[in-house]
């Protein structure tokens, strides 16, 4: 006997008087998800550029290196900036002094001025003279401040722990400022990101939650999902970003998920996975016909728990053996 796609089957059993256990298949209403692929992404990942110009002396680290916050990345060569800031410092001092000069001056010359010791054109042109040093003293310093963080320029630091994706340069290299030195991303934030066609955005929006899938089986609620208020020019997609959990080990930017929400409900039958009976690839059920059971092909879906979906195969009101082992062992076939 054979039961569509040719399943071979067994001789139907007889069920009279039979004690195999029995239930009557029945649909129920259940949410239907869509299921979406999307990648990893790093929330946070930048390319380090030059601030100053100079010659590359030291690389501290290369590619898919991990990196502590902070960490010097390579080192440019700084006596340029050095004497800079030497220079910086000479002219601030003297400006300093010119103006400490140019404002004891003018406390003589207020005390001297009431007594008619000194002139009106005096007085005004020490009080001028001690306002032009003060602000050439004020720019001095902020040369000390410009050529003192020009010098820093030449050691370039992580601005955050992570992993470096590209190298940019080589050691001896002249760089410039705003040349690309290295790239890489943080490893303590990722998110999903997916596109979602046009239709099933408002059923997103419902949902509220998505149920994110990795690679490896773990799996997150992220109920706080981001939606794009544009489409993709290519796809005509809503691009949506789901944010993970912070410090989730063992995350790859790249790395494909699943990532799946409710658009509806929908009729769906399921039954133990007990009343299976598995022949290689192909499944069947004991189906109750009369007093004989018949071995009935069944097409699966997804697995509940310890019950499974039937695609096609059975319809509501079928009887159908709840262990299909048992039917084999209570009542042997021959042959």
């Amino acid at each position: 006997m054979m039961v569509g796609f040719g399943l071979a089957v067994s001789p139907a059993v007889n069920a009279a008087n039979s004690d195999v256990a029995t239930l009557t298949v029945v649909s129920q209403k259940a949410p239907h998800m869509l299921v979406l692929d999307g990648t990893l992404e790093a929330v946070k990942s930048a390319t380090v550029s030059a601030q100053t110009s100079g010659r590359i002396v030291k690389l501290n680290f290369d590619v898919n290196d991990l990196v502590p916050a902070g960490a010097p990345l390579l080192e440019i060569t700084s006596k340029e900036q050095g004497a800079e800031l030497a220079a910086a410092e000479a002219d601030y001092a003297k400006a300093q002094a010119l103006n400490v000069e140019a404002q004891k001056t003018l406390a003589r010359y207020e005390k001297l001025f009431p007594q008619g010791a000194i002139s009106k054109g005096t007085m005004d042109q020490a009080i001028a003279n001690a306002k032009s040093t003060k602000q050439a003293a004020s720019a001095a310093s902020a040369q000390v401040t410009k050529a003192r963080e020009s010098l820093k320029y030449t050691v370039v630091s992580a601005p955050y722990a992570g992993v470096v994706t590209q190298r940019h340069v080589e050691v001896g290299e002249t760089v410039s400022p705003g040349q690309a030195l290295l790239s890489g991303y943080a490893t303590d934030k990722m998110r999903a990101v997916i596109q979602v066609p046009q239709r099933y955005r408002g059923a997103l929006i419902k949902a509220g939650a998505v149920k994110v899938t990795l690679a490896d089986g773990r799996e997150f609620d992220v109920t706080n999902p981001v939606i794009f208020g544009f489409t993709d020019t290519q796809s005509h997609a809503y691009k949506v970003r789901l944010p993970l959990p912070d410090d989730t080990p063992a995350l790859l930017p790249g790395s494909w998920i699943k990532a799946r929400f409710q658009v509806d409900e929908r009729e769906i039958t399921l039954i133990p996975q007990t009343a299976l009976y598995s022949v290689n690839e192909l499944s069947g059920v004991y189906l109750k016909q009369g007093d004989k059971f018949v071995l009935q092909q069944v097409r699966l879906g997804e697995t509940r728990g310890n019950d499974v979906e039937v695609l096609a195969g059975l319809q509501a009101g079928d009887v159908i053996a709840t262990n299909a082992y048992q039917v084999l062992l209570t009542h042997p076939v021959q042959q």
